[in-house]
């Protein structure tokens, strides 16, 4: 499957879906390309001491067949849930290659994670098996008596004094010649991503092994037309969420383009340029709050030589003051693009087939069908305001949420599935994101999307980082209040506040401004790099109350 033509039309009409009938991700993330270049490398393991490790695609294949092997001897049978409970790392990816092979479901979860949160979701996905590091074991300790379906934990690195864990190292020292993988389809369940919606618990997207196929086209078309010779792709998003795991690691091993990771725990913008320096980093994907923290590293773009030709963004919106940043001190166009867990990489900029316009989420991926509708799943002119929607079937698109049909018929409109997110299409036929559901701010009957008023205010000479939310306010129904962390030489005062707050004013309009600004020492993230802008959201109602 690749993309061809000299603009984006042309690629549109060239694209055909490749599905075959026997699909295996395990296969071919590893086995396809070490059948015929087992020594490419495959994975490289980036360190701060420079003691950098890599692994080729046959290493891969022979190391996954070996685990896969365990595995089965230890009684795993296809469509078992394996939980996932890694950093980026070998262990984390054989862990997924393995699982597989053996027509298991792997249940990618964050270390982030307090005990609660891992009980909710291995409790929901009924797990049968666990793969983890020893401060996950810790965690799993002491709420395995309420997961009776939880049989066997596997630790990484040392096991030290953990008890009835099994050593990860020793299920490879084993026999795997002659494996061979269990059969599986397109549509034969692979994996289950726990995805927070608008209402309710977390729910699980079940997606068949077709997924990795589905997101080839949005990889390919963000990273304009790859795979090229020399690429070398990085991402600080963790591999147990739909952008590091699926927009990264599986598409981008199909493809041959070797993967770089490690070294941060925390996302840090001077140790992020400094690793893609090193390790001569072609490609990167990049969340945009992430590319807001380089953004205010001095000399981003001079201190650390770098060879990027490609950064793709997406979770939320990027804005013109950091597309403007990167093309002057990276000598980059930011190629955004937009989905979510359950259908994910469906618009997007791809700038090397004339799609690019700023601020925007750029146009439906080759191969993928989505527009904006109204309530009625009726189709809207340019211009209206309505919800981001994707028709089906498509190869990328969940099979459903698991074992919860009543949400998966209310995630669709006829065959439209719904996004929860506003949008709007202009007459050249690009999308604009407006907000979710739930972040849309209504100020006197009048919905305001926060991305561009934290676009504003992150353009002030003093903001580091900014989320906007809506408080409610008995007048206006909501009002917009900012919470603002500065760069590390200013310090917060109410002269500075109304400075930033006439600087939206007088930028924007002047009913969507903040009408109250706090700063804050810091701005949480998730492990993707997104704002928790629940957690403020949360803040600013619970004031007034």
């Amino acid at each position: 499957m690749r993309l061809t033509g000299n603009s984006y039309e042309e690629v549109c009409r060239n694209f055909n879906w490749e599905v075959p009938q026997d699909f295996n991700i395990g296969q071919a993330c590893a086995d396809a390309i070490a059948e015929n270049d087992p020594d490419r490398t495959a994975l490289i393991e980036w360190s701060p001491t420079g003691a950098h490790n890599e692994w080729s695609f046959g290493q891969l294949k022979t190391d996954s067949d070996r685990l896969a092997t365990s595995l089965r001897a230890m009684g795993a049978e296809p469509g078992d849930r394996l939980a996932i409970i890694l950093p980026q790392s070998y262990e984390a990816a054989l862990a997924h290659l393995a699982a597989y092979k053996n027509g298991m479901i792997t249940v990618p979860l964050a270390r982030l994670f307090a005990p609660d949160g891992l009980q909710f979701r291995l409790h929901r996905a009924n797990a049968r098996f666990a793969v983890t590091d020893g401060a996950g074991f810790k965690k799993l300790e002491t709420i395995r008596p309420s997961l009776p379906a939880l049989e066997t934990v596997i630790t990484t690195g040392s096991n030290g004094d953990l008890q009835d864990a099994i050593a990860f190292d020793g299920l490879l020292d084993v026999d795997a010649d002659g494996f061979i993988a269990c059969e599986t389809g397109p549509d034969t369940p692979a994996l289950i991503i726990f995805t927070s919606g608008t209402t309710g618990p977390p729910k699980g997207a079940l997606h068949g092994h077709r997924v990795v196929l589905g997101h080839l086209p949005g990889v390919m078309s963000h990273h304009d037309f790859m795979p090229q010779t020399g690429d070398r792709i990085w991402s600080p998003a963790d591999w147990a969420w739909a952008g590091g795991l699926l927009d990264v690691l599986l598409p981008c091993l199909m493809l041959g383009v070797p993967v770089v990771f490690g070294g941060m725990d925390r996302f840090d913008p001077e140790t992020a340029l400094r690793l893609m320096s090193e390790t001569e980093v072609r490609n990167a994907f990049i969340p945009p709050t992430a590319l807001r923290l380089m953004k205010a590293t001095e000399n981003a773009g001079s201190k650390y030589p770098l060879k990027l030709r490609s950064i793709g963004t997406g979770g939320e919106s990027l804005g013109t003051e950091t597309h403007r940043w990167a093309e002057q001190a990276l000598g980059l166009r930011i190629n955004e693009f937009y989905g979510q867990t359950e259908c994910n990489l469906v618009l997007g900029c791809f700038g090397a087939a004339g799609v690019m316009k700023s601020g925007s989420m750029g146009k439906p991926v080759p191969g993928h069908t989505v527009a904006v509708i109204d309530e009625n799943g009726n189709r809207l002119d340019a211009g209206q305001k309505g919800q981001i929607a994707v028709k089906r079937p498509d190869p990328v698109m969940f099979l459903g949420y698991w074992q919860n049909e009543k949400a998966t018929k209310a995630k669709f409109i006829g065959d439209w599935l719904v996004t929860g997110d506003q949008g709007i299409v202009d007459e050249e036929g690009y999308f604009q994101f407006v907000g979710r559901d739930d972040d849309i701010i209504n100020v006197a009957g009048y919905r305001v999307g926060p991305g561009e008023i934290e676009d504003c205010l992150v353009s002030h000479p003093a903001v580091k980082l900014a989320v906007a939310v809506g408080k409610p306010d008995e007048l206006k129904g909501e009002v917009v209040k900012a919470y603002v962390q500065l760069i590390e030489e200013m310090q917060p005062s109410a002269e500075l506040g109304e400075t930033i707050r006439r600087h939206v004013k007088q930028r924007l309009a002047a009913n969507i401004f903040p009408r109250e600004i706090q700063f804050v020492e810091e701005i949480p993230l998730t492990t993707t790099g997104k704002v928790i802008r629940r957690h403020f959201r949360e803040k600013a109602r619970s004031e007034t109350d």
